[in-house]
């Protein structure tokens, strides 16, 4: 019988944004990208340090019964511009850190965002933002892994956590079109007036409606906490909250800043991961905790593609 990911939440992730290959990937863009597959292959007993979002993957992988018990609820596939000499690296490091990535795509350089469909992606994280575009075009959630980004905390070893903007991330950027055209003021009023109407879908709600159904069967000791944190405030938080009992999916904390800095609420929050579509907070947050830019929606247009 042929093997399926069907039912499972499927992780694509490109080798970066898992371990931190920063001081490889400097040779790498420095265009010498055989110097860079002998710095791999030398190094291929060494095991790469966890990268931004290692702690997400680490903790999504722990809802897995054990082999002998039923089949796995995620699945993590290694997709990555690398050349397969650098997987051999990808994959030791790995299994030196316990993880069950068992699948990969290398492509030496070449946009691996067409394997997503194949795969039916329920999330890709990469740093390169062509990727993150091209994947997000195909109807995949997906971000911009910030490589710099602060690691996750280790305060919360049973809990995937996992923080979302609201417009232009789980909602569509229609209310966000109205506030850059119009201003404050129009955009409450906007929001005031369809209360009751659910905002359209953004790019990361099949996320957490995925997210939503493993929170349904937590196992393994594992639970998932979810957060809105929003730039919304009085009286337009009714419509977000609203959207999503039309959606019958629940968070766990909501948060409505009024334009307050992320960063610092964040940090309380402890996610595994923000995803947020506009690079300014995603810059704030970043110094606190791992992040990722959705570029998406009207804050980020096309440019020079």
């Amino acid at each position: 019988m042929a093997a399926s990911l069907n039912g499972q939440l499927v992780v694509a992730i490109s080798s970066r944004a898992l371990f931190d290959f920063e001081e490889e990937n400097r040779v790498f863009e420095e265009g010498d990208d055989r110097a860079y597959m002998q710095l791999q292959l030398q190094r291929v007993e060494q095991p790469a340090l966890p990268g931004v979002a290692f702690s997400l993957v680490n903790k999504l992988l722990a809802f897995n019964p054990p082999a002998d018990a039923g089949p796995p609820r995620v699945e993590v596939v290694i997709l990555s511009r690398n050349d397969p000499v650098s997987g051999l690296r990808v994959f030791r490091s790995a299994q030196h850190f316990g993880l069950p990535v068992q699948r990969g795509v290398f492509t030496r350089g070449e946009s691996p965002w067409r394997y997503l469909r194949p795969l039916a992606a329920n999330l890709f994280l990469s740093t390169n933002e062509p990727d993150v575009r091209s994947a997000l075009a195909a109807g995949v959630p997906a971000a911009r892994v910030y490589p710099q980004s602060a690691r996750a905390s280790a305060a919360h070893p049973s809990e995937v956590r996992i923080a979302f903007d609201g417009d232009a991330v789980l909602f569509s950027d229609e209310a966000e079109r109205v506030f850059q055209a119009e201003g404050l003021a129009a955009f409450q009023d906007h929001e005031r007036s369809r209360a009751a109407t659910p905002l359209a879908p953004g790019p990361f709600k099949p996320l957490l409606e995925a997210l939503h159904r493993l929170q349904q069967q937590p196992a393994g000791g594992m639970r998932i906490r979810t957060a809105l944190v929003t730039a919304r405030s009085a009286p337009a938080h009714e419509r977000a909250i609203r959207t999503l009992m039309d959606w019958q999916i629940e968070v766990d904390e909501a948060m409505f800043l009024g334009g307050l800095p992320k960063g610092s609420f964040l940090r309380e929050f402890e996610p595994d991961f923000f995803f947020d579509d506009q690079t300014g907070h995603i810059e704030n947050a970043a110094p606190h905790v791992p992040a990722g830019h959705v570029a998406a929606g009207i804050s980020n247009p096309e440019t020079g593609r």
